[in-house]
């Protein structure tokens, strides 16, 4: 019995090594409004690539983690979450590379998830501060959803109740999202 079990866990370790020696870890796949370009995260910078492969190229280069890159209807920037003062911010640049601008300067931790189909803006959900008339327990794990001008300025609030993975209509009177529910576990219900 012993035996079987030393077996079975150096097999495991074995396999654990080998598939360890090089890892990609290319996150956060975001595939251009023209569907000719994925940019993505890999180790801390944003870089895109064409859809049918081949050499990526590199769009952030900065010590901060840079991740979730999110492309304008245009095609012609690309917002993404960077943490290069501390806090998780959303910055914005053009997809062709090239100097980043900040955002959002708040200390909570912003959730980036697209821009308004005009392009004019970029929505994102966090935890600013509840309504005076909201029936939600004061929780950060409860966040709004906010819009900020792709020029900068100050950020408005659009939906006052918790929603994740937002997605305009084309006329942008409408937007589907995932209703975010107490503090469940979003892998263990299959989302």
């Amino acid at each position: 019995m012993i035996k079987k079990q030393f077996v079975l866990v150096f097999i495991l370790l074995t396999s654990l090594v080998s598939n360890a020696q090089d890892p990609l870890w290319m996150r956060y796949p975001a595939i251009s409004p023209d569907g000719l370009q994925v940019a993505f995260s890999y180790k801390g910078d944003i870089y895109k690539v064409s859809i049918n492969g081949g050499q990526a190229f590199r769009l952030t280069t900065h010590e901060a983690f840079d991740s979730n890159p999110v492309w304008s209807p245009k095609g012609d920037q690309i917002a993404f979450i960077s943490d290069r003062k501390g806090a998780k911010d959303i910055y914005i640049m053009s997809s062709e590379g090239g100097a980043a601008k900040r955002l959002t300067t708040h200390s909570a931790a912003e959730s980036l998830w697209t821009f308004t189909p005009d392009g004019k803006y970029v929505v994102f959900s966090v935890p600013y501060q509840d309504p005076v008339k909201s029936a939600l327990f004061p929780t950060s794990r409860f966040s709004e959803v906010y819009k900020i001008s792709a020029e900068g300025g100050r950020s408005e609030m659009i939906a006052a109740f918790p929603a994740d993975k937002i997605n305009f209509s084309k006329s942008g009177q409408k937007f589907l999202y995932q209703d975010v529910k107490g503090f469940e576990n979003p892998w263990r219900k299959h989302h």
